[in-house]
């Protein structure tokens, strides 16, 4: 998207790993899917020179999502028979963080990180008849969070972040985010919707996305807050100042 009044472009880059997924030959001429935890996703190049990066992932770093682990992830031409998923996302940011030291300018480029959302699946995970259609009103207090409210990942990202010699901003949303467990699709997914439709929302509830307007909308003014204080004048730029942003997830 392009703002032509402020020349700023804002762009939205999808890469669920942040690292490429790839396809590997097999011995008998068909091909397999792996991760390469060592190369980062293929339209990087794309952003580098950005003024504000924006990284999101997470969600995905599932045994259930990534072949529980087995034959899946593969660093250069050596494809792991098993390896566990916290140790391979600890590779694989190591992968992203060595990226932007070489590729982005600390003094051009802000680069963000947004943390991890947990999802409120009740009586099972989205699969197994997890349901949040319930949950009608945030939690009040923090004694009610979830147990497993910090996945093993995200503080393996913090230790990546800690290392790294450029900044990066951390926006550390799990928390805030936990207290919104009203705050899903669940089976309002879409209007209107079929019989069928509204028998399969029932049976495969979202309870890990989250409604728009809403809780996004909060940790986006996180985002402006930082931006706004590095750059005083964000509020009054006029039409021939430059100001690239670019979001990538």
């Amino acid at each position: 998207m392009f703002v032509q009044d402020y020349n700023c472009s804002v762009e939205f880059v999808r890469s669920t790993f942040l690292v490429q997924e790839w396809e590997m030959a097999d011995g008998n001429g068909s091909t397999k899917e792996t991760l390469r935890l060592d190369l980062v996703e293929r339209s990087c190049d794309k952003y580098k020179g950005a003024d504000i990066l924006v990284f999101n992932t997470g969600h995905w770093w599932t045994h259930e999502k990534t072949s529980e682990g087995k034959g899946y992830y593969q660093e250069g031409s050596h494809v792991y028979g098993e390896l566990n998923v916290v140790e391979a996302f600890r590779k694989a940011m190591t992968t992203w963080a060595r990226w932007i030291e070489t590729n982005v300018d600390p003094l051009k480029t802000d680069v963000f990180f947004r943390g991890y959302s947990v999802s409120h699946f009740s009586g099972g995970e989205w699969y197994a008849g997890g349901k949040c259609d319930s949950d009608i009103e945030p939690l009040q207090d923090e004694k009610d969070l979830s147990p497993s409210l910090y996945p093993p990942i995200m503080g393996m990202l913090e230790d990546v972040i800690k290392w790294m010699k450029t900044p990066v901003y951390y926006l550390n949303v799990t928390i805030m985010s936990d207290f919104r467990k009203d705050g899903h699709p669940s089976v309002y997914r879409k209007p209107n919707m079929t019989d069928e439709e509204r028998r399969t929302t029932l049976r495969y509830q979202d309870c890990s996305h989250w409604c728009l307007p809403g809780v996004p909308d909060t940790w986006n003014e996180l985002l402006y807050d930082i931006i706004g204080r590095k750059i005083p004048c964000i509020s009054c730029s006029f039409p021939d100042e430059k100001s690239e942003t670019e979001a990538i997830s």
